[in-house]
């Protein structure tokens, strides 16, 4: 039922920025996390940064300091703005939504992914 569109990838040079965005479309209920992950080749996905539906929010050690995470409820959408960018944060980024409904079902959506690329 949730679509979750991700846009903003690209090719950088190390210390540039990007700012991606994951706009999702459906019903997500007011108890969500919304959340970035990412998955280099050989490597398994892991979180880089999650923020809930009141604003809290959770990084990565590797990458505290540089990304910050930010929503925009109204829009439902997700936004992870990326600076100081490392040849190590070169990546497919995975939009990820988990909600959860008044009856306390858990859903879970994935975005197909955007390629990140920092060179050197």
């Amino acid at each position: 039922q949730v679509q979750l569109v991700e846009s903003g990838g690209g090719l950088v040079q190390a210390g540039g920025s990007l700012r991606l965005s994951c706009a999702a479309s459906g019903t997500i209920f007011r108890s969500n996390v919304m959340g970035w992950y990412r998955q280099a080749p050989g490597n398994q996905r892991e979180l880089v940064a999650g923020i809930t539906n009141d604003g809290s929010t959770n990084y990565a050690d590797s990458v505290k300091g540089r990304f910050t995470i930010s929503r925009d409820n109204a829009k439902n959408t997700v936004y992870l703005q990326m600076n100081s960018l490392k040849p190590e944060d070169t990546a497919v980024y995975y939009c990820n939504v988990r909600t959860s409904d008044t009856w306390r079902r858990q859903f879970n959506y994935w975005g197909q992914g955007t390629q990140v690329t920092v060179s050197s």
